[in-house]
């Protein structure tokens, strides 16, 4: 396990350095302890056990913590000579520039004190914590119930920062809250040993634990979950009820919100890492909507159907197209990412070491999230990947999705880049602490394209299916930009998705909900995949019979996640040294 010494120094003045890439490197060495001190619970995922126990502060007064060190580090950042760095370096202080900036901006809003949205929550959150920690050893489950004990402290900070929200009118919208009743109730399980608090319990004993030690930690447990986190989520749930639901927002868009018009304009920055306007996007996204509608009106033609919609109709309804049983659908989810598997190293020169495995998503909250996700592993603490596939509502859960959803959350997608990632010779910082969703998710679906050279889309629900999907990520531009920005309601995304995709109703209420809780997240995808495929062209173009598609992709993913700026300029000067090579 690592262990990493942090103390008060980090926040005073830099000392004196060799030379400007030794000053960079200890800034940012200083920025990843502080930010694993803020981290706990991330802190014991990667390995590092110098806070094992801790869970966290989730006070504001945490926040303006961040953002003042931020600005510690920032001024300490400034007094670095740009022109004494290397390249690396430079790119490096450039990452570490925008994170600092993000954090400092950020907190100035009072939309800060939106503490939960469709897709994530802190009890959803503390109950997903174990997926993510190591149980080899005795301190390893004694830290899990220190933890499990600190549930109450939890809840009272984070529902004191959701009543500020409250009083400053930053509430979620009234029409994405449908079910979120169950998110918190439905971690109440009637019988302790079937709890998710209580998951490393009912796994097997580890080597290292005698049967006394493992009863008596699963005793306390037990106790901890009966006596500390039932109340917490009976409070909880009574709050929700008494105050925070009578208080959503009537408008689905946060510009309705006070200073929401600026809020989102920073988070359209922060989420695509480019200065383009909401209006721009809008635009961007309607012209890629006109695009797919087109490919898909020749497949359906191709299917034999008069027309898109008619096929649509036909995919959404034909029961030989759904799962019967939820382990039917992983089954077939299992087979297609085998399949995958085999083709990979056709398409990369170099492949992770960790692996993936697929889990269904947890049953209180599948009814109202998405239809996948992806959740890291860590080979410093030996877990693997894990892709989550949603098994409720199966006459909503099209087989011939299954194609694109799997090569987008796990490989090529997710896993594969987050994972190979996590091998690269970078600092900590930028290995497990720059992520930029344009990037990240831009590479997802970018992915999705990559099943076409896999043969993957070889019959025409597929292919219709890897066109929603693409369909789908259009749609975010015009919906998200339509909701937040120019007044769109909820219904009017609703009708815009269903006409031009070829999601089920419950994809796209789920999906709708997703954007009206999260502004500016799902903007992202669309646009990263649109960079990494515009790059792909230049490259193509410019080495002709030089270009090889698996170094092409070698190179996008060799200095992790960046922002698509930087993107653009390490694929220049990849095909500038390409170019080069006799």
């Amino acid at each position: 396990m690592k262990k990493y010494i942090v103390g008060l120094a980090f926040l005073v003045a830099a000392p004196a350095y060799a030379d400007a890439n030794a000053d960079l490197k200890q800034l940012v060495d200083d920025v990843w302890a502080a930010t694993l001190k803020e981290q706990p619970i991330y802190a014991s995922a990667l390995g590092v056990d110098t806070y094992a126990g801790q869970v966290g502060d989730f006070t504001l007064a945490a926040q303006d913590r961040r953002a003042s060190d931020a600005t510690a580090f920032l001024k300490r950042l400034d007094a670095i000579a740009v022109s004494g760095l290397d390249a690396a370096s430079k790119v490096e202080a450039g990452i570490l520039r925008r994170t600092l900036n993000t954090t400092i901006e950020g907190n100035r809003f009072g939309q800060r004190a939106i503490n939960f949205t469709t897709y994530s929550s802190w009890h959803q959150q503390f109950a997903g914590m174990a997926d993510n920690l190591p149980f080899k050893s005795k301190a390893d489950f004694e830290s899990y119930n220190r933890r499990l004990k600190q549930y109450a402290r939890v809840n009272d900070e984070n529902i004191a920062v959701a009543n500020m929200a409250i009083k400053g009118q930053y509430t979620q919208p009234c029409e994405t809250l449908t079910g979120f009743e169950g998110t918190i109730s439905g971690l109440k399980a009637v019988e302790v040993t079937k709890s998710r608090f209580y998951g490393p319990y009912a796994a097997k004993r580890p080597e290292g634990v005698s049967e006394a030690e493992f009863a008596a930690l699963a005793a306390e447990a037990s106790q901890a979950i009966q006596m500390v986190i039932h109340p917490a989520l009976d409070k909880q749930l009574a709050w929700y009820r008494a105050s925070y639901k009578p208080a959503c927002a009537k408008a689905p868009g946060v510009s309705a919100q006070p200073g929401g018009a600026a809020y989102y304009a920073f988070r359209v920055r922060e989420e695509t890492t480019t200065n383009l306007t909401p209006d721009q996007i809008h635009q961007i996204g309607l012209k890629e909507v006109a695009r797919i509608r087109a490919e898909m009106v020749d497949v359906a033609k191709q299917a034999g159907f008069d027309s898109r919609e008619a096929f649509i109709r036909h995919l959404r309804t034909d029961p030989k197209y759904y799962a019967k049983t939820p382990e039917e659908l992983m089954l077939q989810v299992a087979r297609v990412t085998k399949n995958i598997d085999g083709k990979m190293p056709s398409l990369f020169g170099r492949l992770p070491r960790l692996p993936y495995g697929i889990r269904e998503i947890p049953a209180e909250t599948a009814q109202g999230t998405t239809t996948a996700y992806y959740n890291p592993g860590s080979p410093e603490t030996g877990i693997a990947g894990t892709y989550y596939v949603n098994t409720s509502k199966l006459d909503q859960r099209p087989l011939w999705e299954i194609p694109a959803l799997s090569v987008h959350e796990a490989v090529p997608g997710h896993h594969h880049q987050i994972a190979l990632q996590q091998e690269l010779p970078l600092s900590d910082f930028r290995k497990y602490g720059a992520f930029f969703t344009a990037f990240t998710e831009g590479w997802g679906l970018y992915s999705e394209s990559l099943g076409e050279e896999m043969g993957l889309y070889d019959t025409p629900d597929r292919k219709m299916g890897q066109l929603s999907y693409q369909m789908w990520r259009a749609c975010r531009l015009v919906v998200d930009t339509g909701i937040h920005a120019k007044g769109w309601t909820k219904q009017q995304a609703i009708n815009f998705m269903t006409d031009n995709s070829a999601l089920s109703a419950a994809n796209i209420e789920a999906e709708v909900n997703r954007y009206m809780s999260w502004p500016g997240q799902a903007l992202a995808y669309k646009l990263g995949e649109l960079k990494i495929r515009e790059l792909r062209a230049m490259a193509t173009k410019e080495l002709g019979a030089k270009f090889d598609l698996a170094a092409f992709h070698d190179a996008v993913l060799g200095q992790g996640s960046v922002p698509l700026d930087v993107l653009e300029a390490q694929i220049k000067d990849w095909v500038a040294a390409e170019k080069a090579k006799t």
